[in-house]
């Protein structure tokens, strides 16, 4: 059981420094004030010439707020991976209530939408559905146990 949750922190960790890197990348658009690439980065399956117009401030402000949240989030998940590893129960629910949550958003809004290519994207949902997947199985499995080293 205590490989499952070392794999699962692992997928977490994966995902968080996928999201901070992501959440950076989609700020600095907007702190260059390119905000065409912060959105052709977020929908990678658009032709990012149709998204090269010229976007109003309030955009911007959303498109920066985004980023932001991908970042933090990606950094909760990265922190809480590495308890995750060590079995602490309340870490696994607080990585699938961030991650899980922002993905969930993420599939019905980009990958439904089919704004998104396969690749990294619609990949980091499933790496967090497995992650989420793992660990539950192992918590609820182990409800009664100390799972801690």
């Amino acid at each position: 059981m205590k490989n499952l949750l070392k794999i699962s922190a692992v997928l977490w960790i994966i995902w968080g420094l996928v999201h901070i890197l992501a959440g950076v990348m989609t700020m600095k658009g907007i702190l260059t004030n390119d905000i065409a690439s912060s959105v052709a980065g977020i929908a990678d399956a658009i032709d990012s010439e149709l998204l090269q117009i010229e976007y109003p401030k309030a955009a911007g402000a959303v498109i920066g707020q985004h980023g932001f949240n991908l970042f933090w989030i990606g950094i909760v998940t990265f922190i809480a991976a590495f308890f995750i590893w060590k079995g602490n129960k309340n870490a696994i629910f607080l990585a699938a209530i961030c991650g899980g949550l922002a993905d969930l958003g993420y599939f019905l809004f980009m990958d439904l939408g089919g704004y998104v290519n396969f690749m990294p994207g619609t990949v980091m949902t499933i790496v967090s559905s497995l992650a989420i997947i793992l660990s539950f199985y192992v918590h609820f499995k182990t409800r009664n146990e100390k799972l801690t080293e």
